[in-house]
Formats: C-alpha cells, sequence, structure tokens
C-alpha cells in the first residue's frame, strides 16, 4: 500500500496558446487542485521530468518514445492533429521540393517536430538537408538569414505569413498525407518513480480529463483568453483549435506507434516503446 506524497506534487505546462484549454481551469481555480504548475518549452520540461523536478507533466512525444522506461502515459491525454497542425511549419524562401543540399534552421525548444522533419525529407521526400540549431525570430532578421527553418507554437503562429518565407509545409499536414494518420505531437505522462513512491492525493489522470474536458466545452472563453495579444483573428483561432486532437484515441495511438517504429528502424531511436499508461 503506497503512503500519501508528502512533497509538493509538480505539473509541467507547456507554456504554447495551444494547450490553454487544459490548463486554464487549472490555474485559475475553476477545477481545484493541489499541483504547483511550472510552465517552459517542450524540451525544458523533458529535461526537467528526467531529473525528477515535475511529477506529471506535457511532454514532447519523442521524450515518451527515448524515455518510456521512466514514465507512465496519461490515457486519452494528447496534443495532437488530424490535419494542419498551423503552429509546426516549415517556412521557406523556395518550395519544399528545392531544398535539396539545404540548410534548415530548427528551433531549440523542439524535439519532436525536428525529428519528424527529419524523417520527412529522409523517407517521405527523399532528398538530403542540413540541419542547424538556433532562434529563427532572430536570425532571420539577420545577415545571414537561413534558407528555411522550423518553427513550432507561437512563434510558428507569429511568423506563419512573412513576406520573406512565402512557401510554408505544415508538418501535422505532410504526415496526414504521407500516413493518413494523425500526428501526436505531445503527451501527458506521469513518472514511474513518483507513482511507485507514493500515492497522489487525486488521480493527476482525472485531474488532467475534467480539465480538457472543460476547456472543450468553454471554446468562447478560450477564444476570448487567447485573443489577447495573439497575431491571429478570432476565426483563425477558431480554426486552429478545431484542428488539434487532445484526445489519445485508437487513431491517435496508431499514430504514435507508427512514428516510434519509423524513428527506431531508422535508428533515431533504440526501440519502439510500448505504450504504457498509468492507472492500467
Amino acid at each position: 500500500m503506497h503512503t500519501p506524497c508528502t512533497y509538493p506534487l509538480r505539473l509541467g505546462r507547456i507554456g504554447y496558446l495551444n494547450v490553454l484549454p487544459i490548463y486554464h481551469p487549472l490555474e485559475t481555480g475553476i477545477i481545484p487542485h493541489e499541483f504547483d504548475i511550472v510552465a517552459g518549452p517542450p524540451a525544458v520540461l523533458n529535461n526537467m521530468m528526467a531529473r525528477g523536478d515535475l511529477h506529471v507533466s506535457a511532454t514532447s512525444s519523442i521524450e515518451y518514445g527515448r524515455h518510456a522506461d521512466d514514465y507512465l502515459l496519461v490515457p486519452d491525454m494528447a496534443i495532437g492533429s488530424r490535419g494542419p497542425v498551423m503552429s509546426v511549419l516549415l517556412l521557406s524562401r523556395r518550395p519544399v521540393e528545392e531544398l535539396a543540399g539545404q540548410t534548415v534552421l530548427v528551433s531549440a525548444e523542439t524535439h519532436t517536430s525536428a525529428a519528424l522533419l527529419r524523417l520527412l525529407f529522409r523517407e517521405y521526400y527523399r532528398f538530403p538537408v542540413s540541419y542547424v540549431t538556433g532562434c529563427a525570430t532572430t536570425q532571420i532578421a539577420g545577415p545571414e538569414a537561413p534558407e528555411a527553418f522550423l518553427a513550432i507554437g507561437d512563434e510558428a503562429l507569429r511568423l506563419r505569413n512573412h513576406p520573406d518565407y512565402p512557401h510554408v509545409l505544415d508538418l501535422g499536414e505532410a504526415w496526414r498525407q504521407w500516413t493518413g494518420l494523425p500526428f501526436i505531437f505531445g503527451v501527458w505522462v506521469v513518472s514511474r518513480a513518483a507513482a511507485a513512491a507514493c500515492r497522489f492525493s487525486e488521480n493527476p489522470a482525472d485531474l488532467l480529463r475534467r480539465a480538457r474536458d472543460w476547456g472543450e466545452a468553454h471554446m468562447d472563453t478560450i477564444l476570448d483568453l487567447t485573443l489577447q495579444g495573439c497575431p491571429l483573428t478570432r476565426e483563425e483561432l477558431r480554426v486552429y483549435y478545431d484542428g488539434l486532437v487532445y484526445h489519445l484515441g485508437d487513431e491517435e495511438q496508431e499514430g504514435l506507434r507508427l512514428f516510434y517504429s519509423r524513428l527506431a528502424a531508422s535508428g533515431d531511436l533504440a526501440r519502439a516503446p510500448a505504450l504504457a499508461f498509468f492507472g492500467a
């Protein structure tokens, strides 16, 4: 019998608009809880989970793929798309078919999207490109602006109509065209160590699903909040949120397994992990 956790429980929050429907009811007390919420970009949350600084977190899909032995998936919780995702974009000066031999700038904030981009170029478009890591917002304004760059999250929403980069590849749509399946960019995970050490005072899976369900039922409120300081119109935001997937159903799991199996086949993952769920 596990004893109750005596330390403060910490819940990781990706610092992007796309998770607002889930975290708004938690951060405002609409849905009470006992977690301390810690916000940051995906790569930072990945590192915090790996160190044990977080107990439950949104994390990039590839982080679970690399460290499935350390985590349990929160059932039916994900962030993904069934087509265009609008916030994971390759922006280019030239058509994607003409990027062979060019260098692509990749945001340091992303792991999953970078892996997907490499997979698409290697196995879908089938031509070589080189990659460098850096900040797109800074470098596109400098003297050595890249020929193409991968932008994610709020940066992608802000830069998607940049006049110097008229060619836009939506990675969520490219995956759907290639496989016919949804793409899961992020999942929620529970630390296996924390789950084994003690009993959570409240079920994090139930809490997150209740928050998600509240957000989906109150999208007008979410749209009002998102409009503050956002470069998109209300209708563009509605289309954006409508295109997102917040569930991890059978088809989403199939897409996630396929992503892992292709990364394992190419050597980018040591193996394709099984999907192990918290509470199962």
